[in-house]
């Protein structure tokens, strides 16, 4: 059976993040909810921008998480990461870091200094999924999603491709470990062809459209920059495109406990707020130096 569409709708205004992402949040601020598409609980879309060539850096400064991971996928440009557990790594197009905050950690992303200095394009998204109250203080750990790692699947007559990053399409299997079930795909296809997607009916499932013009599950028109967000109630989704497009596909198993949110740290209760709070300030993060 087919899902039913419950909403179709853009993001909040372009607001910056740092001095290098000019992004519209779609959730939790855009919709006014915070478990509606748990386990994900944030997603900022930076929309296509060209970006003068500097010397200056560009993005967002050291910074602490806890609780949750980051998820960056890069369409145009690239972004540089670094964190306080060691890790660091580019994400260039196509390509995916999947940076688990935990107990906690600091990190930094920006712009790729070659990037920067040539100028152009920037694409990309920023996703963070919930940990559930078990794993809130598992240790940090970072996974680069880099272009020979996706696993990808070519459509019938040469019509697009599916890429998946976590979780599974057909045969394919994404690269991602995830602490619970996720399914995250790419879809780049060419205008007509069809897209088969199966999903259990209690996970929250949407699809961004990035470029172009498709049809889900006997939706209108749905464009560039417009998310649609489906109902609770089958397990089939089924995408057309109209256009040359590229989609995201997010499925995954809400997590069923208490949410509260502050900054950069996502807990069950205010005290654990708190605790994160207390024990960013007393350095139980790590050291990071922009």
């Amino acid at each position: 059976m087919e899902r039913g569409i419950e909403r179709i709708f853009r993001g909040s205004p372009e607001h910056w993040v740092g001095n290098g992402f000019h992004v519209s949040n779609y959730f939790p601020s855009a919709t006014d909810f915070e478990k509606r598409m748990s386990p994900f609980f944030l997603l900022d879309y930076q929309k296509p921008e060209r970006y003068a060539p500097t010397t200056r850096r560009r993005g967002v400064g050291t910074h602490p998480h806890r609780g949750f991971e980051t998820v960056t996928l890069a369409y145009e440009g690239a972004i540089a990461h670094r964190d306080s557990a060691g890790h660091g790594g580019i994400i260039r197009p196509g390509e995916a870091q999947w940076m688990t905050a935990g107990a906690g950690v600091l990190h930094n992303e920006f712009h790729e200094e070659s990037f920067a200095k040539a100028g152009g394009t920037l694409h990309m998204i920023q996703i963070w999924v919930n940990l559930p109250r078990r794993l809130k203080l598992t240790p940090p750990k970072y996974q680069d999603l880099a272009r020979p790692t996706v696993a990808e699947k070519a459509l019938a007559g040469g019509r697009g491709l599916v890429r998946a990053y976590a979780g599974e399409y057909e045969d394919l299997k994404g690269p991602a470990s995830t602490f619970t079930p996720v399914r995250m795909l790419d879809l780049r296809l060419k205008p007509g062809a069809r897209v088969r997607l199966p999903t259990p009916s209690d996970y929250n499932t949407a699809l961004l459209v990035l470029q172009g013009r498709v049809r889900a599950n006997a939706s209108r028109d749905v464009e560039a920059g417009e998310f649609l967000l489906f109902k609770n109630d089958g397990e089939e989704v089924n995408v057309e495109s109209r256009d040359d497009s590229i989609a995201l596909f997010l499925s995954g198993a809400p997590i069923e406990e208490p949410l509260v949110h502050y900054g950069p740290f996502v807990m069950n209760s205010v005290d654990e707020i708190n605790q994160a709070i207390e024990d960013f300030h007393a350095g139980k993060f790590g050291e990071l130096e922009d």
